[in-house]
């Protein structure tokens, strides 16, 4: 298989870099580069960017509003977009819902639904996880039950990111309690954040973010009519979108650019009489982190050049090596740039913009050196959500192995 770029593949590589560079607001770079976050706002402004330029869901089949780009040339624009780096669409419509819904959707949800998504118009969070419910995601307790032409949902969701911004939430519910398998009695189900009966509760986490939150549904009445597919076959669709889910996890250009960052920082923080960067231990750990990751680079550009073969919308297995190798790595960078802070990581200091922080602890050191520990605690998760790694090792002896 050869993996090399093609001529016009780099030609676009370049398109697309300068784009970034002559489009992206300076201010909202620099806050990418120092490991801040983007607000709602700075979200919303450079989706419609990027939708302007056609590229706000370049993934999608041409008649959604997608780019018509082969499976190279989506991995070129990702990386290039998590490497600048610039914020990444809002991912819960983006690449999990809209999916979902242009495969298996009815064309009056297409009409709906789409054009919003792209835009940006609508934001989206994730109804999955319940408490007794996560990586076991079939044992989900939320029901929704036929009423005329309403569903009456009634549980409760939790781990939802950025609910208290969403206006919709996709939302596994289980319509046939007595089904023989419980994968088998599950739907899913488009429901308005604004619905009489959902109550939205933060939940801090202990890097001092309120990014996750509960949800509660109270007897939310739900038209029929957003009942995504045929009733009781919401695993299905599920399992298809947790496959496109576990490949973006991988997010092999947001590690190159922190290892870079590493490079740059180790440069100037020194360690006795001399940069960080020429100590010998933090050297070996670095170049380990780099071998590693272009491993799972060359283990993604595989699996994408298998998309050109595979069954459109059949999941391929070997994601679950992307998410597990990707999370790893993720996790490895944080704990490089921890070692890069040092003292420098305690207290942690909030951007001011960015109300999903509750800490107004004030900082030391340089401004880089603030978001260093929060981040290192925020990216323990990146190993659990999209299913945990235990999870995908189970689906590798399956489904790959064949054990």
């Amino acid at each position: 298989m050869d993996l090399r770029f093609t001529p016009e593949e780099t030609a676009f590589r370049q398109e697309v870099r300068s784009f970034f560079r002559d489009n992206l607001p300076a201010a909202l770079h620099e806050k990418l580069v120092q490991g801040r976050h983007a607000s709602k706002q700075n979200l919303v402004d450079w989706t419609r960017t990027l939708h302007a330029k056609g590229w706000a869901v370049p993934h999608w089949p041409e008649e959604y509003g997608g780019t018509g780009w082969d499976p190279v040339r989506q991995y070129i624009f990702l990386e290039e977009l998590q490497g600048f780096p610039a914020p990444s669409p809002l991912a819960f419509g983006v690449n999990m819902v809209g999916p979902v819904i242009y495969t298996f959707g009815s064309d009056a949800q297409k009409a709906r639904f789409l054009p919003r998504i792209a835009r940006l118009d609508d934001w989206w969070c994730q109804g999955f996880s319940e408490p007794g419910a996560g990586s076991d995601l079939a044992s989900l307790k939320t029901k929704a039950v036929r009423d005329g032409d309403d569903y009456i949902v009634n549980g409760q969701k939790t781990w939802t990111t950025l609910a208290q911004y969403a206006d919709w939430i996709f939302c596994l519910v289980r319509t046939d309690p007595g089904a023989a398998k419980k994968q088998e009695g599950i739907s899913f189900l488009l429901i308005d954040m604004k619905s009489p009966g959902i109550t939205v509760r933060p939940i801090q986490t202990i890097d001092g973010g309120v990014e996750v939150n509960e949800v509660f549904f109270d007897d939310v009445r739900v038209p029929v009519a957003n009942l995504v597919g045929r009733e009781n076959k919401g695993w299905d669709y599920a399992k298809f979108l947790l496959g496109n889910e576990r490949t973006n996890i991988a997010r092999v250009g947001v590690s190159k650019e922190r290892l870079r960052r590493i490079r740059e920082l180790a440069s100037i923080e020194r360690l006795g009489d001399e940069p960080m960067i020429r100590n010998p231990r933090f050297r070996e750990k670095l170049a380990a982190a780099e071998v590693e990751l272009k491993a799972l680079e060359m283990t993604q550009m595989r699996v994408v050049a298998a998309e050109r073969t595979r069954e459109r919308g059949k999941p391929d297995p070997a994601s679950s090596v992307l998410k597990i190798k990707g999370s790893e790595i993720q996790q490895m960078t944080t704990e490089l740039l921890l070692d890069v802070v040092g003292p420098y990581a305690l207290p942690y200091s909030p951007e001011e913009e960015d109300d999903s922080r509750l800490s107004n602890e004030p900082g030391i050191g340089p401004d880089w050196a603030s978001t260093v520990a929060p981040t290192y605690f925020n990216w323990r998760k990146v190993s659990i959500y999209g299913g945990s790694n235990e999870i995908q090792r189970n689906i590798i002896a399956k489904a790959i192995l064949g054990l």
